[in-house]
């Protein structure tokens, strides 16, 4: 580490000392990509409080990099999956998820998608196998007494690290497939009539196919698919505890659930109090471009630029399928931004510039910009509602088909098929949230709910992990559904045994009835032969 940020790290130590004494130690379990992006800025904002954090990495980490110079810890463990056969797993299960998934039936999709989340799980396993399983880090894990573990839930083992070193777990995600760690694990409700299911593409104003759709999705998410292979880690959990345990039940002891959305993204729907808004934490002013960037954003005149970008998950594309997105990108005024690093389309207009990389946020912030054509990322989506940008969305996996579903349901955006979409229908739809002006009001709409917060995002997200540390955890705002069955949460017991009680009082009445009846006809027939 340089002399910079230990002298950096001396200052913010010693002026936690003297101020408050609240500062404390965090341990990180870090996922890759833009999970990994988001968790960082609340890692280097707690840093710049003073707190000292530790991030738990893999020799196989993609975008995790400890050589950088930086006030964060990173303890690196050896893992027995090699780097390069991680990020090679990866670019194999995004061409599976956006090119070979079959799209034709609803079980074929997602009984697919399974599989692939069933593979992800297998190699996040071993990961976990690799900390827990080596004696040595989990001393010194152990010996460096933290306050808390912050962990997203999309890769499991941050609440096995917290129950092995008994401190309290505090959770970061967008989404789980279906709700459903948030139902089963953090109890949180999710009444059917008017919360779309994730990945369903719905919006909370259903017709009533869309109610069964959606009760449909909330059976299968509930009774078939599971984004783990629950019985892999419920075993490993077990023999590692040396009890019988489960992974849900591990992870239904997290203290807060930090939910990377907010009411400005979110259809209405109940919460309980120990999970948290947070969306859009990421989300900063622009800065100035690049001088080159800036003059060819200039000469686009009143008419303004286009910023497009698929993700930095996404390196290229087929030919035509750019060929076709080059195409009704030269048929639009506006000049095009497009991060793209693939072969030149031969369709490319001289309005279009290409760039391996773009800074996103600065564009999205810049007055000249009047649409943004993106994938559906939730980082993207919200630098968009930062700005008001309204968009069009050409969603590839995962929650990206549902994120552009709330935009286009809340009148931000227009959305397209990548597969199907032709160059007129990618043209229609920027002309249409270019030119109609009820696009823009409405992302400023957004925007407007997005900045008029009581507290920003990043600061809620950073003072609930320090309550956690203060508190030794947030027990109190955990729900008694926790010690529930699922039955007694449902009040199942309690609705059969007044259903019993119904049956015995008609019962009893029944045969009271019955009894007076037949004693009424005895008595007439024996008064009939006196």
């Amino acid at each position: 580490m340089s002399m910079k940020w230990i002298s950096v790290l001396l200052l913010l130590q010693l002026s936690c000392y003297f101020s408050s004494g609240s500062c404390g130690k965090v341990l990180v379990w870090p996922t890759e990509y833009s999970h990994w992006i988001n968790i960082k800025t609340i890692l280097d904002e707690l840093v710049q409080r003073g707190h000292e954090v530790t991030v738990l990495t893999s020799s196989a980490s993609i975008l995790v990099d400890p050589s950088k110079s930086s006030a964060i810890k990173y303890e690196v463990y050896p893992a027995h999956l090699l780097g390069n056969d991680f990020e090679d797993f990866f670019r194999k299960m995004l061409d599976i998820l956006i090119y070979n998934i079959p799209r034709d039936t609803f079980w074929a999709y997602f009984s697919q998608m399974q599989e692939i989340f069933w593979e992800y799980s297998d190699c996040i396993q071993k990961f976990c196998k690799d900390v827990v399983l080596n004696r040595k880090l989990m001393t010194k894990l152990q010996e460096s007494r933290f306050d808390v573990v912050l962990a997203d839930t999309i890769g499991p083992c941050g609440e096995l690290l917290a129950e092995l070193l008994k401190i309290p777990l505090v959770y970061s995600l967008r989404f789980s497939p279906g709700y459903a760690l948030e139902k089963h694990s953090g109890g949180l409700p999710f009444p059917p009539s008017y919360v779309p299911v994730i990945l369903s593409e719905l919006s909370d104003q259903m017709t009533f196919m869309e109610r069964v759709k959606n009760m449909i999705y909330v059976l299968y998410f509930d009774f078939w698919f599971q984004a783990f292979n629950e019985k892999s880690w419920d075993r490993f959990y077990s023999e590692v505890l040396g009890r019988p345990t489960t992974l849900s039940e591990l992870m239904g002891k997290a203290q807060i659930w930090l939910i990377r959305t907010y009411w400005d993204f979110e259809f209405p729907r109940p919460l309980l109090p120990n999970f948290e808004f947070v969306g859009g934490l990421h989300c900063k002013p622009a800065k100035p471009l690049p001088k080159e960037m800036e003059e060819f954003v200039q000469s686009s005149g009143e008419n303004g630029i286009v910023v497009f970008t698929l993700g930095s998950m996404i390196k290229t594309m087929p030919e035509e399928r750019a060929n076709t997105i080059a195409s009704a990108l030269a048929q639009i005024p506006q000049k095009v931004l497009w991060r793209f690093d693939g072969k030149k389309p031969d369709t490319l207009g001289p309005n279009t510039q290409l760039y391996k990389w773009i800074p996103q946020n600065d564009l999205l912030g810049h007055p000249k910009t009047k649409a943004f054509v993106t994938h559906g990322g939730t980082n993207g989506i919200y630098e968009a509602i930062h700005h008001g940008i309204p968009m069009v969305g050409i969603p590839l996996f995962a929650d990206q088909p549902d994120n552009i579903a709330h935009m286009k349901a809340k009148g931000a955006a227009v959305s397209l098929d990548f597969h199907t979409m032709s160059s007129t229908d990618l043209l229609n739809a920027l002309r249409m949230v270019i030119n109609d002006t009820s696009y823009k009001e409405n992302a400023m709409t957004l925007s407007r709910i997005h900045h008029d917060q009581p507290i920003k995002p990043l600061d809620r997200a950073v003072f609930w992990i320090k309550f956690v540390m203060r508190h030794k955890g947030a027990k109190h705002l955990r729900p008694a559904s926790h010690d529930l069955t699922w039955f007694q949460y449902h009040s199942l017991d309690v609705i059969g045994f007044l259903l019993a009680c119904v049956a015995t009082a008609v019962f009893v009445t029944t045969q009271c009835c019955l009894f007076c009846y037949r004693k009424c006809a005895k008595r007439g027939k024996k008064e009939k032969k006196e």
